[in-house]
């Protein structure tokens, strides 16, 4: 056998990296002498749930100001689909596929559940004249063909697929706030986001429902459809987010896997911090992977 060499085996191909769908670039919100957002940047790609966590006043909804140009930025950039549209107005973004729901709720209350996603669909009828197939979490939730679902249909079917048929001529105004959330998400979807921002959609929703969420927001991820979370509930932040951002007094202090913020000694200081027994069981809860629910001292606020 001598002269004879053993090939060596090749190395398994790298899996191929997404570009992302939602880029953020240094950036930076200043409301004159306060600092608000410095210098963050994070990404969020298709089929995938990215989490953006962080105690109450980090600078969280003026992120999601900043990217969806209600606010306007000091620095940094904004890329949609590697197009950068850090001088589009609100309006344009929104066209441009930047989907959103708002930390306090945002629903016409006078009209029906029905009706309110419909509001999201006639809007996109407005500056979308062409007909696009269905979105696939729809269709394929209906086991129906894309092409064939009409706009009738599709209400229906976000009606559906959040569970308010029941409630579907009911108005809104008259829904528990939990009810009413999933209303404003119907009409997010109406408008056929290519990127999904969330602001605390599970506030005001008991555990099942804060559990149906949470499949629901996977069913969107494998459908192709890019969510960026914030959210206090941790169990289901950790529960769906592939990744996740932490923002403390406006600066990104971590950033990883869910398991990797977990045990992150910076992450633990700022949320858990004070001392006493109760804090340090609770950080060591999270440390482990123990799911911390938001009446539990200690946990995220």
């Amino acid at each position: 056998m001598s002269g004879w060499s053993v090939p060596t085996p090749a190395a398994p191909a790298a899996a191929p990296v997404v570009p992302p769908t939602l880029q953020v670039e240094g950036l930076s919100v200043r409301f004159g002498g306060h600092l608000a957002v410095s210098d963050v940047s994070l990404a969020v790609r298709p089929g995938r749930i990215s989490g953006l966590i962080g105690p109450t006043g980090a600078g969280k909804t003026t992120t999601f100001n900043a990217i969806c140009g209600v606010t306007t930025p000091t620095s940094g950039r904004v890329l949609l689909e590697g197009d950068d549209i850090s001088r589009l107005g609100t309006h344009q973004r929104a066209r441009r596929g930047i989907g959103r729901t708002f930390q306090r709720l945002e629903v016409f209350s006078s009209l029906s559940v029905a009706d309110n996603v419909r509001v999201g669909q006639e809007i996109r009828a407005g500056w979308s004249r062409r007909r696009r197939p269905a979105p696939q979490f729809l269709a394929a939730g209906a086991g129906a063909d894309p092409e064939g679902i009409g706009p009738a249909d599709e209400v229906d079917l976000i009606v559906d697929r959040l569970g308010l048929a029941p409630v579907a001529d009911v108005p809104v105004g008259s829904l528990p706030t939990g009810q009413a959330r999933k209303v404003e998400l119907g009409r997010a979807l109406a408008a056929r986001p290519r990127v999904l921002l969330l602001d605390e959609p599970a506030s005001g929703l008991d555990d099942l429902e804060s559990e149906d969420l949470g499949r629901l927001l996977g069913d969107l991820a494998t459908a192709g459809l890019g969510v960026l979370l914030v959210e206090h509930d941790v169990a289901l932040v950790m529960r769906v987010c592939a990744d996740l951002s932490v923002l403390n007094f406006g600066q990104l202090i971590a950033s990883g896997t869910p398991e990797e913020v977990q045990s992150n000694r910076a992450v633990l200081d700022a949320y858990l911090g004070g001392g006493g027994d109760e804090a340090s069981a609770a950080a060591a809860a999270v440390a482990a992977g123990v799911e911390v629910g938001p009446g539990d001292p200690g946990a995220l606020r």
